[in-house]
């Protein structure tokens, strides 16, 4: 049985209902999640062994954290307990994470407190055949970035399989640096890469064709050559996956395409009307990619399951998804 270890900072989620509901109600929704925190969950609800890597404050409200993460099934023993406080950040409910209504209040964390030499690698790895990061994690400073190659250095040594989300925030990268500086070195230790044209552009420095007007087709095409020109440029990768999400006449096209020895392999397009949360659905997609890869699904079975994973996770509330194996596979739950 595979073990998956996904490591990155965890993240509380205040989700104010503005024009001040939050204020009069005296109440804002909180969740517990951070990208790599959100795939973890939806491997262990899936049937993965997983484990999660993060620091924390030594304190009570962090306990309380670690027990939620034990009760979605996740092991919890690789977390370092360190430095002063949990990263936190601020989205209105409905918000998307990408838009400009996101507030971060991360500076200074226990994750963004992190030095190379602080963490036990080859005691974190032991029995981890898989390793996930995400470039949300190189781009709060140098050493987190340091702390990153660090573990993908030893996940190299060990020979296990090392997967990244290209997910790109445009508030983050603030230390003099621009992303294409940092993750390529990054990216050189990995098998699988997860991420859309854009940010494989911003962050890789592969080239993306005019698509002004473009097409469905276009599109294709284009994550066809960008995906090829990922596997050329770092020989270890032999997997890319790309999401496509189109806000159109007030609701959601959504498909997804995988690269996989050569070959190009789509997901049907889904149309989703209404939406309940869109925070953790890239997250969700990883895990479906993780757990297709993992469960010895086929490559079309795999982005498949990614797909529908993702756009599942568009009508539940939250960070993580709460849904099954046989749920994602029959369809999307009911919502309000």
């Amino acid at each position: 049985m595979s073990k998956v270890l996904c490591f990155g900072e965890l993240l509380l989620r205040f989700s104010p209902q503005l024009n001040g509901s939050w204020i009069d109600q005296a109440s804002m929704p909180v969740f517990v999640g951070g990208a790599e925190l959100n795939t973890a969950t939806a491997l262990a609800r899936w049937g993965i062994e997983a484990s999660y890597g993060t620091a924390l404050p030594d304190n009570y409200l962090a306990h309380e954290i670690v027990d939620e993460i034990r009760r979605r099934g996740v092991d919890p023993s690789p977390i370092r307990f360190s430095g002063d406080r949990v990263g936190t950040y601020y989205l209105p409910q409905g918000a998307d994470l990408k838009a400009a209504g996101v507030i971060y209040d991360r500076a200074h964390s226990s994750f963004a407190s992190l030095k190379p030499g602080q963490i036990d690698w080859p005691q974190v790895f032991a029995g981890v055949s898989w390793f996930h990061f995400s470039a949300i994690s190189p781009a709060l400073n140098q050493d987190a970035a340091l702390v990153c190659a660090e573990a993908l250095q030893e996940a190299t040594r060990r020979g296990i399989f090392v997967s990244v989300d290209l997910n790109y925030r445009a508030k983050l990268w603030q230390y003099g640096v621009e992303p294409s500086d940092v993750l390529p070195a990054l990216v050189d230790h990995c098998d699988l890469v997860m991420g859309n044209l854009w940010a494989v552009e911003k962050m890789l420095g592969i080239a993306l064709p005019d698509l002004g007007d473009a097409t469905t087709e276009d599109y294709v095409q284009a994550a066809g050559r960008s995906a090829a020109a990922v596997t050329a440029a770092f020989p270890k990768c032999k997997q890319v996956a790309y999401t496509f999400r189109f806000d159109r006449d007030g609701g959601i096209d959504y498909f997804a395409s995988l690269y996989k020895h050569g070959h190009l392999y789509l997901s049907a397009t889904h149309r989703a009307e209404s939406i309940v949360d869109k925070v953790g659905s890239g997250d969700c997609f990883m895990g479906g990619l993780v757990y297709g890869n993992v469960s010895g699904l086929s490559a079309q079975e795999t982005i498949d399951f990614a797909a529908s994973a993702a756009v599942n996770k568009l009508f539940i509330k939250g960070d993580a998804t709460t849904a099954g194996v046989e749920e994602i596979r029959k369809g999307y739950p009911s919502y309000a």
